[in-house]
């Protein structure tokens, strides 16, 4: 059972969800130990007490270092932009292999809970798909360990940088649907996910299990439902626009060709579209509750209040 005082190893702490993950973890008790390319990236949580191990998931020295004597590893490191499969293999397949084979030669036994994504149900869809469902693989594959993963949805709150543009337009009067305005959702906000995190850190019953979750709103939210919550809230119409979908299409092989040139990893591309135009990215939180009691606190209305979000000028 990891109990506070034990010390929690950290991946993708520097990010969005990490972030927020690791303030919570040092707020409860527990002694964290983080992996971060950059140290400029870690002073933050460096300040808050955080101990920091510099280098990344090719390095076996920095993830023996990282593991060494803890209780448990919560993997979040992931990368979401890339232009091939071998872009997201590199990171969420070999990364996570790389860091269980660390934990084979430690002799180590901690708790080890995968940050995966609902996008891994549907590998086929795109090249982030796949490799999400490659890394759970790579867990699934380790003898004797004990593991979670867990798959959350679309995840926002503060410091978020992709859900935020959508709301971001939204609050200016527009939702701009990449495919049918029907298709249906499931959120979670950053704060109840890190507490979900822990509390499968702490459950015994949580062992061995692969976990979704959401906000509390059963079968999702529409992109209708969505724009009726943020044109309430913000007092203001909000009209749905279906891009077109050549237009979406082009911008993708676009992005595509440019970032053969450039070396810049995008984020729209043919196989992102395939999963943006998905119709159900919709999950329940039975299983999560029986295995760790853990239920969500914060629904889309009241985590988009919390949003600092600009007022547009009229």
């Amino acid at each position: 059972m990891i109990a506070h005082g034990h010390l929690i190893a950290v991946t993708g702490a520097t990010g969005f969800i990490g972030l927020s993950l690791c303030q919570q973890l040092l707020s409860q008790g527990f002694a964290v130990r983080i992996l971060a390319r950059s140290p400029m990236r870690a002073i933050e949580l460096e300040n808050m007490g955080a101990s920091v191990v510099q280098g990344d998931l090719d390095n076996p020295e920095a993830l023996a270092s990282l593991i060494s004597g803890c209780n448990a590893i919560i993997h979040g490191a992931g990368v979401v932009r890339g232009n091939s499969q071998a872009d997201f293999d590199r990171v969420n397949v070999q990364g996570t292999e790389n860091l269980l084979a660390a934990i084979s030669v430690s002799g180590l036994s901690p708790r080890f809970l995968l940050l995966s994504s609902l996008v891994a149900r549907e590998p086929n869809l795109s090249w982030y798909s796949r490799s999400k469902h490659g890394g759970e693989q790579a867990l699934l594959r380790a003898p004797s360990l004990d593991w979670v993963i867990l798959r959350p949805p679309a995840v926002y709150g503060p410091g978020d940088r992709e859900m935020l543009p959508i709301f971001q337009l939204m609050r200016r009067g527009i939702a701009l649907v990449p495919g049918s305005p029907d298709a249906r959702i499931s959120l979670i906000h950053v704060t109840d996910l890190v507490c979900a995190i822990i509390a499968c850190l702490q459950s015994e019953e949580a062992r061995g299990q692969t976990l979704s979750l959401h906000d509390g709103k059963s079968g999702g939210y529409s992109w209708r439902e969505m724009t009726d919550i943020a044109a309430d809230l913000w007092s203001r119409r909000v009209r749905l626009w279906r891009v077109p979908q050549g237009l979406l299409n082009s911008v993708a092989a676009i992005n595509t060709r440019m970032a053969k040139i450039t070396g810049h990893a995008p984020m729209l591309t043919p196989p992102k579209l395939r999963e943006l135009r998905h119709e159900n990215w919709v999950v329940e939180n039975t299983r999560i509750k029986q295995a760790t009691g853990w239920e969500p606190s914060i629904q889309l209305r009241h985590g988009l209040s919390g949003l600092e979000i600009q007022r547009p000028v009229e």
